[in-house]
Parts: C-alpha cells; sequence; structure tokens
C-alpha cells in the first residue's frame, strides 16, 4: 500500500458528515464486550472491531474456525488439516505468538505457551459471539495482542429451560454431533451445557481428526447483589498432520500426505474453569472479580521436525490466576482500575525417536529412550492497569491506558550434566529471567451523527519470549538472553448506517513491530537476537448492504503493505562449486514480508426468496492475494479465488435444514506455500477440494 491511504479516509470523512447533515439515520446499536469486559456502544470503542452474532454462527455452522471468521474485514485464517490454523491478522501467515486468544475475556493460555492452533480448544461453532480486535488491544490486556485478540463467548443459559441438536454428515467421513440446553436452578441460578463431538477421516490420506467439547455455563444473580458466571470447558482433540507437496504432487496426487503412521500425530487435552462475579454499588462503581485455572496436556511428534530433529514431545501445564478491576463512572467520566495476576507451573519433555521412511513417505517411529530436553518453568505474572475515559465534548469522546506486565520465569533443566550425544539440544543452564513491560494506549472518538462517527488511536503491544524459544532452543546457545518484541499501532477509521440500508467500516492502520527475533551464526555457533524491525500498513473494509426485501450483501476487503525495514541475519550453506561450506549475510531491508498477502477478500450474497419462506441461500467469495513464499522475495504464491454455496431452510420453529458445498468450482489452491531461504523448491499446502455437507437441526421450544 504505497498510496496515502490517509487521503482515502479523509474523502470518506467528508462525504459522511455531508451525509450525516442531510439525513437523518438509524443510530448505531452494536455492543461489544472484549474492550472494557463490560457490553458498551461500539460507537466509544477506539479501536476496529468485528463481530459474529450466535445468529451469524447458528446459520454458518462453521466446521472450521475460518468459515467463521475469514468474514471480517482484515480477518485471515487457513486451515491446515482438521481443525489446525494459522492467522493473518495485520501480521503475516505465521506461527508466531501475535495473537491473543480469549474464552470470555479470559486467556485460554497462558503468556509463553503460545500455539498457533489454539482455536481447537475452543468451542467455536457453539459459541455464543466472537469478536475480532484487530491490532493491539485495550490496557486490559497484555502481552500477544500485537496483530489482535479473538474473544469466544459461551452461550448464555436460559432459566426457561431450552435444548437443541445438530447433526451433520459430509464427505471424507465427516460426522458431527453439537447438542445443547438450559435449565433453570433454584430462584437465583441458571445452567447451560454444550456438547461438541466431530468424527473425520480427512480427504488426504492419513489425515484422519476427531474433537470432543464440553462447555458448562451457571449464571447467578444473587439477592446480594452479586451477579456471577462460572464456566467449565473441556476440549480433547486429536489429529494426525497433513504434509506440504512439491508442485508436482500438489498438481497431480494432492491427496499424498508424507507424514503416515503416528508420524505428526498430536492429542491434546484442555481444561479452563472461570467464575466471573460482579456488583454494582450505590455510588455507580462496579467490582469484578475472576479467579480462573486452566489445565493443558499435548503430546505429539512435531512433523515438521521429521526430517531434520525428529522427537516426541509431551508439553504440560497448569496455571491459576486472578483478574480483578474496579470502575468508576462519572456523568462524563469513566476509569478502570485493575490488575491480573497469573501462575503457570510447566514442564517439557522431549524424547528422540527413529523415523522410518518408503520413499519420501515417513511411515512410523520407535521412541529411543534418549531424552533431548526435560526441564520445568515456574512463572508468575503480574500486570496492573489503568484505563480512564472522557466525554470532552458532545461530540468527543477521549481515552488512555497503561498498562505494566512483569514475568518471572524459574527454569529448571532436568538433565544438568548430562551431555547430549548429537549436540542439536543446546540445553540452558537453571536460571531465572525475568521481564518488564510498560504498554501505553491513547484513543478517541468523534460522533458526526448518532448514526456516523470517527475514531482514532495510537497503541504499544508487545509479546515475551515464549517458554520453547528459550529454552528450546536446539543448536541456538544464547536463547536466554531473548527480551520481548514490541510494536507501536496508529490506526484511524470511520464507520456507521445510512439508514437500514448500508454499515459501513473502514480502517487505516501502520504499525511497526521492533526488537523481531533473528537468528545468525557466530563463528561456529549459532545465536538469537532481538534485532529486526518490521513495518505493516493497511487498509480493512467492510460493507452489509440490504438489496431490497430479498438480497443481502456482505463485503470485507482489506489491502496490506508489510515490509521488512531491518532484518538480517547469516546463511550457512554447502556450496558445490567450491565443494565447500560458505556462510552468506543477508539483509531483507525494504523487502515485502513472507507469506503476507497483499490483499484479503470475502463477499457473501444472500437471497431469502418471498415464494418460500424460511429459505435462505448464499454464494460467497473468498479472496486470498499474491504473497512472497520467503523474505527473498525471488519466488511467490499467486493467491486464489473460491466460491461456496449455504442453503439454509427452516421448517418451523423447531426444525432447520442446512447445506453448505465448499469449493463450488474445485479449484486445486494452497493454503500455505513457503520456502526456506536459498533453498529454490516451494512447498505447497493442498486445499480441500469440493466437499458437501449437510445437516439438520432441532431446538425446543
Amino acid at each position: 500500500m504505497k498510496g496515502n491511504g490517509w487521503g482515502l479516509l479523509a474523502l470518506l470523512v467528508a462525504s459522511t458528515v455531508a451525509q450525516a447533515q442531510s439525513q437523518q439515520d438509524e443510530p448505531m446499536e452494536r455492543m461489544v464486550i472484549t474492550s472494557t469486559r463490560e457490553a458498551k456502544p461500539l460507537v466509544e470503542s477506539p479501536e476496529a472491531v468485528g463481530l459474529l452474532s450466535q445468529e451469524a454462527l447458528e446459520t454458518l455452522v462453521p466446521g472450521h474456525p475460518a468459515d467463521a471468521l475469514n468474514r471480517i474485514p482484515g480477518v485471515y485464517v487457513n486451515e491446515l488439516g482438521g481443525e489446525g490454523h494459522m492467522t493473518a491478522i495485520r501480521q503475516p501467515i505465521t506461527t508466531t505468538g501475535v495473537y491473543l486468544y480469549l474464552e470470555d475475556g479470559i486467556p485460554t493460555r497462558p503468556t509463553g505457551f503460545f500455539n498457533h492452533n489454539a482455536l481447537y480448544e475452543v468451542n467455536v461453532p457453539q459459541s455464543g459471539r466472537l469478536e475480532v480486535i484487530k491490532g493491539p488491544p485495550s490496557a486490559l490486556y497484555g502481552s500477544d495482542g500485537i496483530g489482535g485478540v479473538i474473544n469466544a463467548f459461551t452461550r448464555a443459559p436460559s432459566a426457561d429451560g431450552e435444548a437443541d441438536i445438530t447433526l451433520e454428515l459430509g464427505e471424507y467421513g465427516w460426522r458431527r454431533a453439537l447438542l445443547g440446553g438450559s435449565t433453570g436452578v433454584g430462584q437465583n441460578h441458571a445452567l447451560r451445557g454444550d456438547l461438541n463431538l466431530t468424527d473425520n477421516t480427512g480427504w488426504r490420506e492419513q489425515t484422519e481428526y476427531s474433537r470432543l467439547s464440553l462447555t458448562g455455563r451457571l449464571d447467578s444473580d444473587l439477592s446480594s447483589g452479586w451477579q456471577g458466571r462460572s464456566t467449565l470447558s473441556y476440549a480433547q482433540v486429536e489429529q494426525r498432520a497433513a504434509s506440504s507437496l512439491e508442485w508436482e504432487d500438489y498438481q497431480n496426487n494432492p491427496t499424498k500426505n508424507l507424514y503416515h503412521g503416528d508420524v505428526g500425530k498430536r492429542e491434546v487435552e484442555a481444561v479452563r474453569l472461570a467464575s466471573a462475579w460482579s456488583r454494582s454499588w450505590q455510588d455507580g462503581s462496579l467490582t469484578t472479580l475472576t479467579p480462573f485455572a486452566r489445565y493443558n496436556r499435548s503430546q505429539m511428534t512435531p512433523s515438521w521436525m521429521a526430517s531434520y530433529d525428529p522427537n516426541y514431545a509431551d508439553t504440560e501445564f497448569a496455571s491459576l490466576g486472578l483478574m480483578a478491576k474496579q470502575r468508576w463512572r462519572g456523568a462524563r467520566t469513566e476509569l478502570i482500575l485493575g490488575a491480573d495476576l497469573d501462575y503457570t507451573d510447566a514442564r517439557y519433555q522431549e524424547e528422540a525417536i527413529l523415523v522410518s521412511k518408503e520413499g519420501d513417505i515417513f511411515t512410523g517411529y520407535q521412541r529411543t529412550g534418549t531424552p533431548n530436553y526435560d526441564f520445568d518453568a515456574a512463572q508468575w505474572s503480574i500486570s496492573p492497569y489503568l484505563h480512564g475515559e472522557w466525554q470532552a465534548s458532545e461530540h468527543w469522546r477521549l481515552s488512555a491506558g497503561l498498562r505494566y506486565d512483569h514475568f518471572r520465569v524459574d527454569y529448571h533443566d532436568r538433565l544438568a550434566g548430562r551431555e547430549d550425544a548429537s549436540d542439536n539440544h543446546y540445553r540452558a543452564p537453571s536460571q531465572v529471567l525475568n521481564y518488564d513491560n510498560w504498554t501505553p494506549k491513547l484513543g478517541a472518538t468523534y460522533q458526526f451523527s448518532p448514526a456516523h462517527h470517527l475514531y482514532l488511536s495510537y497503541r504499544h503491544a508487545f509479546r515475551a519470549p515464549t517458554v520453547d524459544k528459550l529454552f528450546r532452543s536446539g543448536r541456538v546457545e544464547n536463547s536466554t538472553e531473548l527480551q520481548p518484541v514490541t510494536a507501536a499501532n496508529i490506526e484511524g477509521g470511520v464507520r456507521g448506517r445510512f439508514g437500514q440500508w448500508l454499515d459501513y467500516e473502514l480502517s487505516l492502520y501502520d504499525m511497526t513491530v521492533e526488537n523481531e527475533i533473528v537468528n545468525y551464526i557466530d563463528g561456529d555457533d549459532r545465536k538469537t537476537t532481538n534485532a529486526g524491525e518490521t513495518r505493516h500498513r493497511g487498509i480493512e473494509l467492510g460493507l452489509d448492504i440490504a438489496l431490497g426485501q430479498q438480497w443481502q450483501l456482505g463485503l470485507a476487503f482489506t489491502v496490506t503493505d508489510q515490509e521488512y525495514v531491518d532484518y538480517s541475519y547469516v546463511l550457512g550453506y554447502f556450496d558445490p562449486g567450491c565443494s565447500c561450506f560458505v556462510q552468506e549475510t543477508l539483509n531483507f531491508a525494504g523487502n515485502q514480508i513472507g507469506r503476507a498477502p497483499k490483499t484479503l477478500g470475502n463477499a457473501s450474497l444472500a437471497y431469502f426468496p418471498d415464494w418460500l419462506s424460511g429459505a435462505r441461500a448464499e454464494l460467497e467469495w473468498v479472496h486470498v492475494g499474491e504473497y512472497y513464499t520467503d523474505e527473498t522475495n525471488t519466488q511467490s504464491y499467486d493467491g486464489h479465488d473460491l466460491l461456496n454455496l449455504r442453503l439454509n431452510y427452516e421448517l418451523n420453529a423447531q426444525w432447520r435444514l442446512h447445506a453448505r458445498l465448499l469449493n463450488l468450482t474445485d479449484e486445486r489452491y494452497s493454503t500455505n506455500t513457503t520456502n526456506q531461504v536459498g533453498a529454490e523448491a516451494i512447498t505447497y499446502r493442498p486445499g480441500a477440494p469440493r466437499s458437501l455437507f449437510v445437516g439438520v437441526r432441532y431446538q425446543w421450544p
């Protein structure tokens, strides 16, 4: 995005002002929760927020989080097999911890334990609501929220009693049952439970996937004035990895998978328990206390390491925490003072394995009993914050926030004194690490009218080094010297509504990320340091247009420009010309960031025929633009365009039918295309062919 996007924003602001002065439009009534952990009007939020309601999720019946999230401007989630995924929100398609995943406002994982697949631990299809904050969030949130925040809300129970069941069948062994129900419990409580059972053989060889998710929620309204929301979430996931393929197999044999047997298999168990209690006082203030606990275990043979460092890894952590905040509200002001406390005890064990191959296919493995790593990491974090808002005039509302995060990581190597025979697994000595970070936030909103407003913000964000980057460093010997990656984001946008026929939103952002982690070689040693700097700019446009009584058009389109400002490292490789190993310093300053699509798009045209009451048909267009496959910008992926068809028919108040035909034109496309720096071969992760899924839903009453 080399042009003047801010000029486009100014043009739209001018037209919005003129329109707001010339006619009376419907006021915006959308509410957001994530920013302050309380429901508040979207018009007061100086940030880009995407919303998906429970009704939208029930209509979409998403088989993968991407089916829902990719309809939000600026959001792209790819599909890696099962519910595996990478995310790109104002960042490239990446496995790096630049996103914060929440459930009811609580991080699903502690800082330092990011997993790019973490949405498979959340029951997305049975959520009551999804909110996505694009870019750094408010001061109520800490590490990892550089690219954005995805918050899944559990469904609220009904004291009147209700039940629903959805059954689905589809191609490639797809079977799914979604069951839910609510009931009152005494005079002051209501309980809801949701169960997700999914099983799928996968469209590629040996890519089976299954999950069990259980969510329970108890809402309480006590006579003492306290209101509570207690939730229990459990997820059990088992899936096998799908490999990338080189061009010939990608084009001619896309069902091929290089990982057979248990190579690449993972088993995940995640449990989360939280109880949020709040009380309003006579002076208008609100007290909120949310104790929580987490447990997570992941056992896997990392597929991406099978060719150079095959291993069996077992990661386990347990957390206890408290989120506390006090909110005061005056006639023109609002002040929030709070603190987040988190203690996590983790253990990582890794064992070398021997893999077997037939041709280029990994067929299985044997455990050797030889440990590569075995360590404990206990982490304490305390994060006080302050958030304030001021209604400066009838039209202007200003906000500011400041957060301080302190992390203490107590690392203990259980293999101290034992040598690694392969010399590929450096083990840092036992030690204690401390990190501190201050993140300021500034924002403003301006209302042209009840239906149109502008927002501006300047926010900092950061991500602390992850436990595996610090202590599972391979041949890197200085990984414990890493410091947090930091980001500064400036943003502006307009949003509003014209009558009852058009909702619009336009956002422009400019983000600089510093202290990016860079690997290099010093003599015979591999090292890593905070030295990189990148810049991310973009325009995000969203439109919802009512085309009469029978047609609805939704559009989300994004243009990005993501480049390296300062990013260099030493590449070592074997040069057949001299029959020697050489080292070359590469500097990518000015290059586009690899795997950063230049454009993203989603458009949906829905038809509600007046001749068939209760019917809905939707044609969806999904667009991923061109991107370079690595830092050198010498090779690229052209991108792809897909069409999906969705049909819904409400027979009566109890029964609904639905069908979705994905990849309608049976396009060959890749969900993740990349190559290693210095390697000519590009690898492609084939996307699913044309696939049909059908289902029925019954709800009572």
